[in-house]
């Protein structure tokens, strides 16, 4: 049966199709068969190829193969082993691989398997190798061996942006976030296990040793050496990550248990981190700076910490060494702000911009429960004794006064004064059992009744004052736009959300190759391009 819906289309061949008028059609001839353009599968094609023309003057590859061919790429070349009148392979031009990972990082690519088959087929990989196929390994050994030139070579780029004034370092915005590490979820283990898969490595360890001795010859010399390599490398990896285990164990201290830290059997340096989602993985912390003027990365960091507080010195840093200059004015958010760091950046002569709650707020309820625990009495608690600002003193309950004793500098930031009592005067007050009852094991009283009064120092004080102006929150207003911009971008545009190297070192190499892409993206648009179109108009 058929659907009315069908019975009203008419069919292309073979129906009598009413006319207009209301008169009788006349009979419709069949309309001829479409004619179509063959798809031969089958056949062999010699095709004449001009590589050059693959690309269209304005492509991004175009533009990578000409800034980078003007850059100092002799820390690439130094170990290169083939050499004019030696035998041996030819190696690969590092110019063409720097070219291949920064064009494939900015198209999303990042495996080198992905790249190798990309430069078989892709127009801009056949441009960049001349329609040669590159080798993965290679591709793969390239990314991760060079640190201390890649890092120099982000340094150039960046010293080419601020040469065409996209860099100015007038205000920078530093923010980090989470990527995580090629190790799976499953890695994360508590102490307990690890030191079990530990024994486990030894005694395998130990029973191929044995049978090495006992020298099988039913077993091929190759794979028992493989086994052995095997075993000892997972001895390895377990030995790490129990040694990582225990920094992690030093660092949460006071904050997890130590037999609730986990670390990872398989990538000892990853840290156990929570994401946006509210899911832990194995991860690192990407620290990025960026210049406000463009929105270029001018430092990167990768750190095994879970949070951001006191990385901003470890930035600026970062942006002295490879810009050889010190931002004016730092723009973060309240994850790296604390009095310490206000203090550090008046040092560095660096204006902060942030947040966070630096007045001194005493908590009421924290200070109670210390009394009670020193067995103080609620009527002698801190807040009833009564400030005498005009003799810089305390005068307690009973009317006894506290001098003022010393500071004491034991907190960055923090000045605490410190009034005390003389011990002979409390020693004799008929209410010292409620106000300082004898402590320590010998139960005896040595010291008068402590009053601590704390107060920023006036640089800290200067900063929250400061940042009370609608000047300065104004500023403040731009820094998400501003700080999570290249965030973003790597993660979304360029797909860096998970590493594909292990390892703290080798995984910066790789947030090294994607930051390179994200500049180099930036100064296509805001300056290759227009120059092309100016050139042109010329």
């Amino acid at each position: 049966m058929t659907s009315p819906e069908a019975e009203n289309q008419l069919p292309l061949v073979g129906i009598e199709v009413p006319s207009q008028d209301g008169q009788e059609p006349s009979p419709a001839e069949p309309r001829p068969l479409p004619r179509l353009k063959p798809i031969n599968r089958q056949q062999m094609i010699l095709r004449t190829v001009m590589v050059e023309d693959l690309l269209e003057p304005d492509h991004p590859a175009r533009a990578l193969w000409e800034l980078v061919e003007g850059l100092d790429l002799s820390l690439f070349y130094k170990d290169i082993k083939a050499v004019e009148g030696a035998p041996g392979q030819d190696a690969y031009d590092p110019h063409l691989l720097i070219c291949l990972w920064i064009y494939a990082y900015s198209e999303g690519v990042s495996a080198a398997r992905e790249v190798a088959r990309c430069s078989e087929y892709h127009p801009a990989y056949q441009w960049l190798t001349g329609m040669k196929s590159v080798n993965y390994h290679s591709l793969s050994t390239f990314r991760v061996q060079y640190k201390e030139a890649l890092d120099k070579l982000f340094a150039q780029v960046l010293a080419v942006m601020q040469s065409q004034g996209l860099v100015e370092l007038q205000r920078v915005t530093q923010d980090g976030t989470k990527i995580q590490a090629a190790a799976s979820r499953r890695s994360l283990h508590r102490e307990k296990t690890l030191q079990k898969h530990l024994e486990e490595a030894q005694q395998r360890v130990k029973e191929l040793e044995e049978q090495a001795q006992q020298e099988d010859r039913g077993q091929n010399a190759r794979q028992r050496a493989a086994q052995e390599r095997a075993a000892r490398e997972k001895l390895e990896r377990m030995q790490a990550a129990l040694e990582q285990l225990a920094q992690v164990q030093k660092e949460q201290a006071g904050q997890t248990r130590p037999e609730e830290c986990r670390g990872s059997e398989s990538e000892a340096e990853a840290r156990k981190m929570k994401h946006s989602d509210g899911s832990f993985s194995p991860s690192y912390n990407a620290q990025l700076v960026a210049d406000a003027k463009a929105d270029l990365i001018v430092a990167v960091q990768l750190t095994q910490a879970c949070n951001d507080q006191g990385l901003l010195e470890a930035g600026l840093d970062e942006v002295q060494r490879v810009c050889q200059q010190t931002p004016r004015e730092a723009l973060v958010d309240d994850g790296y702000v604390s009095r310490a760091t206000v203090v550090e950046t008046q040092k560095r002569k660096v204006e902060l911009i942030g947040t966070g709650q630096l007045d001194q707020q005493h908590d009421p309820g924290k200070t109670a429960r210390n009394c009670e625990r020193r067995g103080v009495a609620p009527a002698f608690y801190p807040q009833e004794f009564r400030y005498d600002a005009e003799h810089d003193l305390y005068v307690c309950p009973a009317g006894q006064p506290l001098p003022h004793r010393g500071v004491k500098d034991d907190r960055p930031g923090v000045e605490r004064h410190q009034y005390r009592a003389k011990a002979s005067t409390c020693r004799g007050c008929a209410l010292q059992a409620q106000c300082c009852p004898p402590s320590g094991k010998s139960g005896k009283f040595t010291h008068g009744r402590l009053i601590v009064r704390s107060q920023n120092e006036p640089v800290v004080d200067a900063y929250v004052e400061k940042m009370k102006t609608p000047e300065a929150q104004a500023i403040y207003q731009q820094r998400k736009r501003l700080a999570e911009f290249p965030n973003l971008w790597i993660k979304e545009k360029l797909g860096l959300r998970r590493f594909r190297v292990r390892g703290l070192v080798k995984a910066g190499c790789e947030l090294l190759w994607a930051c390179l892409a994200y500049n180099l993206q930036q100064w296509i648009r805001l300056r290759w391009r227009p120059a092309l179109v100016n050139q042109a108009a010329a």
